[in-house]
C-alpha cells in the first residue's frame, strides 16, 4: 500500500498529471503523517521484549552498517559520484521499521523470534540515524544540539511519568470513552504525538524524534492494560488518514527528471538499491548465525534493507544545505522506493508459512 501511495503522488504531481503540487498545506499534513509513522515505530518497539541479545545485535549490526555505509560513500565521494559522504552514508544506513511493522503484523511475524530480532535491528536502524540527524546533520553546533537534546529527553521523561501515573489511575474512565463520541483516549494520544513533535521542532530538533519518543511514552503508559481497541483506533487514524499524506507528498516531490539528466544519474538508482542491501544485509547475515537459520537471516537482510522515510528526510536536509546534488537525492529516494516495493516481498516470500507456525517467544527467553 505504501508504494501505491507513492506512485499515486508521482502520478498526480508535477512530474505527471500536474494536478497537485507540494505547498505549505501538503507539507504540513505530510509532516503530521511522518510524525505519526514514527510514533508507531516507537510504540511497536517494546524495549522490554527486545532487551538483551536482540537489542545488542541490533546495535552492533547498525554500527557495522554505518562503517560500511561511510566507507562506500567515501569511495563514491572520491569518484565524484556524490558530493557529501556524510549525508549519503547516513541515508543508506537506515531501516524503515515503521513501514515494516504493519507488514510484519499482517504476516504474523511481529511477535515471533524472527520478528523480535528484526525489531531490535530496526530499532537501531531507525533510532541511530535519528540521533545523527538531530545532532549532526541539522546543525553545525553539535554541543549545543546535544544540550537541547538532553532538555528534550528530560521533558519527555517528565511527560512519560505523568502519562503513566495518570493512565494508571484513570484507565477505567478512559476505557468507557472507547465507544462514545468523546474518544478521550485517542485524543490524548494524538495530542501527545503532535505536542512532542511540535516541541522537538521548536527546540530545533528533528520532528522524527518527537514522534518516536511519543510512541515510546505511549507504550510505557499503556503497559499492563487491555489496549486492543485503542490500538485499532490509533491505527485507523494513522494508517487510514495521516500517514498516507507523507507517502503521497513524497511521491509528489520525487523528481523523476533528475534521473534522466545524464546516464550516470540513472545508474545511481540500481547502485543505491544494491548498496542498501549490502550495508544493512551483510550484518544480518553474519551476526545472527547462532539465532536464525540461513533462510531467516536472508529474510532479515531484505527487511533491514527496506528504507524510505529517513532517506526522504536526510536527502531533504542535504538539499536544503546544498550538500547533495538533485540527481543524487532523486536516485536515493528512488532506490528507497524500490527497496520498499521489492525487499519486503522477498522477505515475506522467504518467511512464507513460518510466522503462523512459530509461537511467540517470551521476552526472557529472547534476551539470552
Amino acid at each position: 500500500m505504501v508504494v501505491v501511495e507513492i506512485i499515486l503522488g508521482i502520478l498526480i504531481g508535477p512530474q505527471a498529471a500536474n494536478i497537485a503540487h507540494v505547498d505549505a498545506t501538503s507539507t504540513f499534513f505530510g509532516n503530521l503523517g511522518l510524525g505519526m509513522l514514527f510514533f508507531f515505530a516507537g510504540y511497536e518497539i517494546d524495549f522490554e521484549r527486545i532487551r538483551g541479545r536482540p537489542l545488542q545485535l541490533g546495535a552492533v549490526g547498525w554500527l557495522v552498517s554505518l562503517g560500511l555505509a561511510y566507507g562506500i560513500a567515501g569511495l563514491l565521494f572520491l569518484g565524484n559520484v556524490v558530493v557529501s559522504d556524510l549525508y549519503t552514508g547516513t541515508a543508506i544506513a537506515t531501516t524503515a521499521i515503521g513501514t515494516l511493522i504493519p507488514i510484519l503484523r499482517d504476516s504474523g511475524d511481529l511477535h515471533t523470534r524472527f520478528g523480535t530480532n528484526l525489531l531490535g535491528a530496526g530499532a537501531m536502524g531507525e533510532f541511530g540515524p535519528i540521533l545523527l540527524v538531530t545532532l549532526v546533520l541539522t546543525s553545525r553546533h553539535a554541543v549545543h544540539e546535544a544540550l537541547i537534546l538532553v532538555l528534550f529527553v528530560v521533558l519527555a521523561v517528565v511527560t512519560g511519568v505523568f502519562a503513566v501515573r495518570a493512565t494508571g489511575r484513570g484507565w477505567s474512565a478512559l476505557e468507557r470513552t472507547f465507544e462514545t463520541s468523546s474518544q478521550l483516549a485517542v485524543r490524548m494520544a494524538v495530542v501527545l504525538i503532535f505536542g512532542l513533535v511540535a516541541l522537538a521542532s521548536e527546540l530545533g530538533l528533528d520532528l522524527l524524534l518527537g514522534g518516536f519518543v511519543a510512541g515510546m511514552i505511549t507504550r510505557q503508559a499503556l503497559r499492563g492494560h487491555e489496549v486492543q481497541v485503542l490500538e485499532s483506533k490509533l491505527t485507523a487514524v494513522g494508517y487510514g488518514f495521516l500517514i498516507p499524506f507523507f507517502f503521497v507528498t513524497s511521491g509528489m516531490a520525487f523528481n523523476v527528471d533528475e534521473l534522466t539528466t545524464t546516464p550516470t544519474a540513472m545508474l545511481k538508482l540500481p547502485l543505491f538499491a544494491a548498496v542498501f542491501l549490502i550495508v544493512r544485509g551483510v550484518p544480518a547475515l553474519l551476526l545472527y548465525r547462532r539465532r536464525l537459520d540461513l533462510r531467516d537471516r536472508t529474510a532479515l537482510a531484505f527487511f533491514c534493507a527496506t528504507e524510505l522515510p529517513l532517506v526522504v528526510a536526510i536527502t531533504t536536509i542535504a538539499r536544503a544545505h546544498h550538500d547533495m546534488r538533485a540527481s543524487t537525492a532523486s536516485a536515493l529516494v528512488g532506490a528507497a522506493i524500490i527497496s520498499t516495493l521489492i525487499y519486503p516481498l522477498v522477505g515475506l516470500r522467504l518467511r512464507r508459512g513460518r510466522g503462523q507456525a512459530e509461537e511467540a517467544v517470551p521476552a526472557p527467553a529472547l534476551a539470552r
